[in-house]
């Protein structure tokens, strides 16, 4: 893991884990400046970052922030609390210089999963495009492989996504534990069966299941993931968090910053 250091915590005592969120997020806001264009992420956490953004806004103590949201969500929810929004083509010639967001998982070498909310395509083009990516999270977050807790999404293509299902199966041919589905929806209103989960994007999610984590090297999975048709971006997010912000359950916020 990279180097970390702790805060005391506050008086208060134990947190519940939507506190927790709410403490790594603002610890996270300290690193804006007045300025800033800044990547906003997707999700639980990511919120509280947005709404103490909005309360520094409103106070005028980060002038001149500007933030590109990472979902049709987090676009509402920055405009309600009054920052002001940039589409990624316009934040192109100013640079993103951070951004913000939570994450499902958090490995040793600080590697991502991300996207189990479906955003995971926009995350990874506008996190990827910026200076500097500050993941904010529980402890709950943290584990000694990718997909130990849970799917790590593949966002596909609609037009023959249980083909590309099975291709991707196939990849993890052998695999003890590896099963993969298609990601639904609830049934609508007056139907029975439940319809495929959709993106932001019109895309479907796959998602991928492994008993006790992904082993074997992360680069080449991904890799191999890449090159299948149909196959647009999966929820590992490998060597892009720059600073992971962690909340423990005795309320000290540890902050970590990845190895040169």
């Amino acid at each position: 893991m990279g180097s970390a250091a702790a805060t005391s915590p506050p008086p208060s005592g134990k947190l519940t884990q939507d506190e927790l969120k709410r403490v790594a997020a603002h610890r996270a806001v300290e690193f804006v400046e007045p300025g800033m264009t800044l990547g906003l992420g997707t999700g639980s956490t990511a919120a509280h970052a947005l709404d103490r953004l909005g309360d520094l806004l409103r106070a005028g103590a980060l002038p001149g922030v500007a933030g590109v949201p990472t979902s049709l969500k987090t676009e509402a929810h920055a405009s309600a609390v009054g920052i002001p929004l940039l589409p990624l083509d316009a934040a192109s010639g100013a640079r993103i210089a951070l951004s913000i967001d939570g994450a499902d998982e958090v490995d040793p070498d600080l590697n991502l999963v991300k996207g189990r909310g479906g955003s995971l395509l926009r995350e990874k083009m506008i996190e990827g495009a910026g200076d500097r990516f500050v993941v904010i999270v529980d402890e709950s977050k943290l584990v000694p492989r990718l997909g130990c807790t849970g799917a790590i999404p593949v966002e596909v293509i609609p037009f023959g996504a249980p083909h590309t299902l099975g291709l991707i199966r196939n990849l993890f041919d052998g695999v003890s534990g590896f099963h993969a589905r298609l990601r639904t929806a609830p049934a609508a209103k007056g139907e029975d069966l439940e319809a495929p989960f959709v993106t932001d994007n019109g895309n479907y999610i796959v998602e991928m299941f492994f008993e006790d984590g992904i082993r074997g090297d992360l680069r080449d999975i991904s890799d191999r993931l890449l090159r299948i048709t149909g196959v647009v971006e999966h929820g590992m997010f490998l060597g892009m968090a720059t600073t992971v912000i962690v909340a423990n359950k005795d309320g000290t916020v540890a902050v970590m910053g990845r190895k040169k």
